[in-house]
């Protein structure tokens, strides 16, 4: 078994869906030439499937329904600092 390192742009969306091979691993997210990424260590012979993100900015309630958990992945910084972004991945859903 071969794994790899994939980029996956992130969307300035509150939630988002990401298709990532099973068992994928999120490394991080940075911001790279002014737009966020987020890498994983996947295996690009496994099937794929939505993974569901749910992004906030500082200050921005995050609403539970409660039967979903939030997994932070990692928070990032826009415009100079100016904007302060959070990435949370849903499980559950």
């Amino acid at each position: 078994m071969q794994k790899i390192i994939y980029k996956y742009t992130i969307a300035m969306d509150d939630i988002f869906v990401i298709n990532l091979p099973e068992q994928a691993e999120i490394l991080t997210v940075q911001v790279q030439h002014g737009t966020p990424q987020l890498w994983a260590l996947i295996d690009p012979t496994k099937q794929k499937k939505e993974h569901v993100f749910r992004l906030a900015g500082t200050g921005h309630p995050i609403v539970y329904n409660g039967d979903e958990q939030y997994n932070y992945i990692n928070s990032f910084q826009l415009h100079n600092g100016n904007l302060i972004f959070h990435l949370f991945e849903i499980l559950g859903v």
